[in-house]
């Protein structure tokens, strides 16, 4: 058998003020009229415009069923829906969660960016090749997911766009929301992850954690501490084997 190459899923740029407008609809305090009015402005054309409502019911406002109790948890927690800092949050533990090419590329801009802070655009292009096969496809949705970093506040582009910089991590000190990105980390990977390389963990590059992650998570009903030995400790879902 042939094996089938990784779907993308997310291939649209997603505006923060499209997020923050969904979730003050699911909140109650903002109608879908108001949402349909905000990206009517953006000028959006009508299979973009579906496309776009397609992301953003996943991210906030009808997430399929096994993500619906996590992002539940994730708008409650984030709730301050007018702080850039708190949706760009929310928006990342989300797009983490539910997208794995989301995911892909935040972790690969977060190792490439790891040393020197900045990599090139063709680094990254070429990275989501090697996974997802030479498609047509690929550049334009990866250019979408950079975009969104971008207007996430987490990357900027240089160099004619050439190259991508990371900017300052967005500090967390609330414990809970500190184990909710932790949990979306963990749901992009599918496994267990080392206690010890969580603050490093890639895909969570945007955020710097002021909380001991060992006493957060043990605080945390959705995440639980596992021993491997006298010394390496493992977080996982809390009732995932």
């Amino acid at each position: 058998m042939i094996p089938t190459a990784p779907q993308i899923g997310f291939d649209r740029f997603i505006q923060l003020d499209w997020v923050t407008a969904a979730l003050k609809v699911r909140a109650g305090v903002a109608s879908l009229d108001d949402l349909s009015e905000l990206l009517d402005a953006a000028g959006l054309g009508n299979e973009a415009r579906i496309k776009t409502r397609t992301k953003l019911n996943a991210l906030v406002l009808d997430p399929r069923a096994d993500m619906a109790d996590f992002i539940r948890r994730g708008v409650g927690i984030f709730s301050d829906f007018e702080s850039s800092q708190d949706v760009a949050g929310f928006a990342w533990g989300s797009a983490l969660a539910n997208y794995s090419y989301f995911g892909r590329v935040a972790e690969f801009t977060g190792r490439l960016t790891a040393m020197q802070g900045d990599c090139s655009m063709p680094e990254v292009h070429r990275r989501m090749s090697e996974v997802y096969g030479e498609r047509g496809n690929i550049k334009t949705a990866t250019r979408a997911v950079i975009q969104t970093l971008v207007d996430w506040g987490t990357i900027r582009r240089v160099n004619k766009g050439n190259r991508i910089e990371r900017l300052t991590p967005n500090r967390v000190a609330d414990p809970m929301k500190v184990s909710w990105l932790v949990e979306a980390a963990l749901r992009y990977h599918g496994k267990a992850l080392a206690l010890s390389s969580l603050q490093s963990t890639a895909a969570l590059f945007p955020f710097s954690f002021d909380q001991p992650l060992g006493y957060v998570v043990s605080k945390s009903s959705a995440l639980e501490l596992r021993s491997e030995g006298p010394s390496h400790q493992f977080v996982a879902l809390s009732g995932v084997i």
